[in-house]
């Protein structure tokens, strides 16, 4: 297995580093402390391909497989997660219509969300149904051509600035086999009966839209359904498979950040003397800081690799996302300690590192889920 990344990876981390490195300082600590997610510099990523960049370049994407993409994700999560998660996920659910809808759905769907002329969503979870996604109650009830939704869904990315959503419903609720109950359905979000409520005061990744939306006789044509009725649990499965894969990158470029972070304090300050890098403690971490993250990028582009070669291993998705995660949560912990007191004002970075780190353990499957996959898959 060849661990190297191709020339032309090297060229789109080093293209997405140089950006993130140009736009996000600027504006992180403000958006973040506004919740205000940053459209201009949605913009500005959308103008140089980093949107939705594994769509065909048939849709006005780059044609980026998936480790090209996380390669991009890596690198703004380890610039500032914050402007990373904004960024990577406006376009979050057009995964399940690029590689399961129609083709006039991606013309009509997929080309304006990668130009940056609309955001989208994926409404999946609900007050009663998170872990559980089998368990929603949202439903779209066939009236002729048309489908009509109600229901609410929560914790929902872009709820109130997205321009449409994929929603994850039922629609034969009487199905004897449980996973044909569901659908996916494009909805857009100025149609009659819908509703949103921005999400506020959330611990981390504050400027990325987190929303509650309400469907209340909201009616869709029936050509907005993502491929066959009742495949919907399917085409979740699916976009778990990717957008977890995502997330583990996410979780490396945020431990790498916070260890550049930590590095860069303990060089500069003093104290005893000498310099807090020449302390065996803090040599200690700074080692395996390093030995952890890669261990954890090794395993996502593992995975990523695989799936771009057409194999889908949720074992090893699983695996790569909540070890990511935990190994995230685990350096900027102690990233932070190395800080001291410092690390502990708004005004560091880390302490926003330190904040942003926990969802990586929370959306789109908790690690308790994720180990949960992986012993499935061994014990079977």
């Amino acid at each position: 297995m060849n661990f190297e990344f191709t020339k032309e990876q090297m060229e789109i981390r080093k293209s997405a580093r140089q950006f993130a490195k140009n736009e996000f300082p600027q504006i992180a600590k403000e958006i973040d402390a506004q919740e205000k997610f940053p459209f201009e510099l949605w913009k500005k990523a959308s103008e140089v391909g980093f949107i939705g960049c594994y769509v065909t370049e048939k849709y006005e994407g780059a044609g980026y497989g998936i480790t090209e993409h996380c390669c991009i994700a890596e690198e703004f999560w380890r610039v500032d997660p914050g402007c990373g998660q904004c960024l990577c996920s406006v376009a979050i659910g057009a995964e399940v219509i690029d590689r399961f809808g129609s083709e006039e759905q991606k013309k009509a769907f997929l080309t304006p969300v990668v130009t940056g002329e609309k955001i989208m969503g994926i409404a999946i979870t609900e007050p009663n149904a998170g872990s559980d996604a089998f368990s929603i109650t949202t439903e779209a009830r066939k009236d002729g051509n048309e489908y009509i939704l109600n229901g609410q869904k929560t914790f929902i990315t872009n709820g109130s600035i997205g321009h449409f959503l994929v929603v994850f419903c039922v629609t034969d609720p009487e199905a004897e086999n449980y996973r044909k109950r569901f659908s996916m359905i494009i909805v857009e979000t100025d149609r009659p009966g819908f509703k949103s409520q921005k999400m506020s005061g959330k611990l981390g990744v504050r400027a990325s839209d987190t929303s509650e939306v309400w469907f209340n006789q909201v009616r869709v044509p029936e050509e907005n359904r993502i491929g066959v009725e009742g495949e919907g649990a399917k085409y979740l499965m699916g976009f778990f498979n990717r957008s977890r894969l995502m997330v583990a990158a996410f979780g490396v470029g945020l431990a790498q950040g916070a260890m550049e972070l930590g590095i860069n304090h303990i060089q500069q300050r003093r104290q005893f003397g000498k310099r807090l890098a020449d302390f065996q403690v803090n040599r200690s971490k700074v080692a395996e800081m390093a030995t952890f993250i890669e261990a954890a990028r090794c395993l996502t582009y593992k995975a990523t690799q695989m799936a771009d070669n057409g194999h889908y291993d949720k074992k090893l998705v699983a695996m790569a996302k909540w070890f990511s995660g935990w190994i995230a949560v685990r350096t900027v912990d102690e990233a932070l300690q190395m800080h001291g007191g410092y690390g502990y004002m708004g005004e560091y970075d880390i302490s926003r590192f330190y904040r942003d780190a926990k969802i990586l353990e929370i959306y789109e499957g908790t690690k308790e889920v994720e180990k949960e996959i992986v012993a499935n898959s061994i014990l079977k």
